[in-house]
């Protein structure tokens, strides 16, 4: 293999553009040439790729986003738009592609293996969703960005003597909140894994609050539903002053973590390995801090789960 190319596709996470540069550097090491390929499967329809330098991926390492920037592409989860991506790389006579993202970008990079093209997944979202690697991209910096946002809020809420629900991302998966809810001390998490009776939550509350408690925080995952309609109920169950507060996209941006540069660097070196020995329709991942890889579609046939004895100890130390 001469040529490959990297794109990145999905939801952007931070840490992406440090998996771009070790895709790109290890390649070159090895006398390959690599093509970036911009605006994800979008871009590659439209041929929209250029070849990448060592230089090219210079002072990226520490940016979150990613330099080749995303997009979603409907067109490309068709038979015809999977055969026109392959033939624009092989028009530059790129050879294999490493698919940065989610699960839907795997399901393409799957596609393209099928059809005899062959493709490596390297996980990157902050929702760590995917099945096979303990920690996906992005994910270590998100909880810290919103970790850093409970603690502010809880300050005010600490001020004003109030109650806030604070709803964090992660699409169905609970991982952000059970992670910073339990870093933060949260009363009470909400995640999809796991079902919950608003009963109980509006007991913890009063609990707390009978025992001279000032504040409460609640963090709730997108996945179980809104945060406003979350603290609509607790204010009329409690007639406590409640707010809340929706983080949003702040929690996809920022400087990735050292921890997240490390590991976007092993995954994105590992898939070009796996190119180089020959492997296709994998994805690489993290597991007990040593580094893997599986059958993309075997993976993703698996279902998302939680730390379950995380969650308890959540629950213990908020009585």
């Amino acid at each position: 293999m001469k040529r490959i190319g990297v794109l990145t596709s999905g939801g952007d996470s931070p840490g992406m553009n440090a998996a771009i540069r070790a895709v790109v550097r290890k390649a070159i090491y090895h006398d390959i040439e690599v093509f970036g390929v911009y605006n994800g499967y979008s871009g590659l329809l439209a041929g929209n790729i250029k070849k990448l330098e060592i230089g090219s991926v210079g002072d990226i390492i520490h940016r979150g986003g990613t330099m080749l920037y995303t997009a979603r592409c409907k067109e490309f989860t068709t038979d015809e738009g999977q055969t026109k991506g392959i033939e624009q790389m092989k028009k530059l006579g790129i050879e294999g592609l490493v698919v940065i993202g989610g699960d839907g970008s795997f399901r393409g990079a799957k596609k393209l293996t099928e059809k005899g093209y062959p493709c490596i997944g390297v996980p990157g979202t902050i929702d760590n969703d995917i099945p096979g690697t303990d920690f996906t991209i992005g994910f270590h910096t998100a909880i810290n960005t919103v970790l850093d946002a409970i603690d502010k809020i809880r300050d005010t809420a600490t001020s004003h003597e109030r109650t806030y629900v604070i709803e964090t991302m992660g699409r169905n998966a609970g991982d952000i909140a059970l992670w910073t809810g339990l870093a933060g001390g949260a009363e009470s998490i909400i995640i999809p894994e796991v079902g919950h009776q608003m009963d109980d939550i509006i007991k913890r509350i009063n609990r707390g609050h009978e025992r001279g408690k000032k504040h409460s925080i609640i963090v709730v995952a997108e996945g179980v539903g809104s945060g406003v309609d979350f603290a609509q109920k607790i204010q009329e169950a409690t007639n406590l002053e409640t707010r809340v507060t929706v983080l949003g996209y702040i929690q996809r941006g920022g400087s990735p973590t050292a921890y997240d540069r490390v590991l976007a660097s092993r995954l994105g070196a590992k898939a070009v390995e796996l190119l180089l020995d020959g492997k296709a329709g994998r994805m690489v991942g993290i597991q007990n801090n040593q580094i893997v890889d599986h059958d993309i579609l075997e993976t993703l046939a698996k279902e998302h789960t939680i730390d379950e004895e995380m969650y308890k100890l959540s629950q213990e130390l908020s009585i």
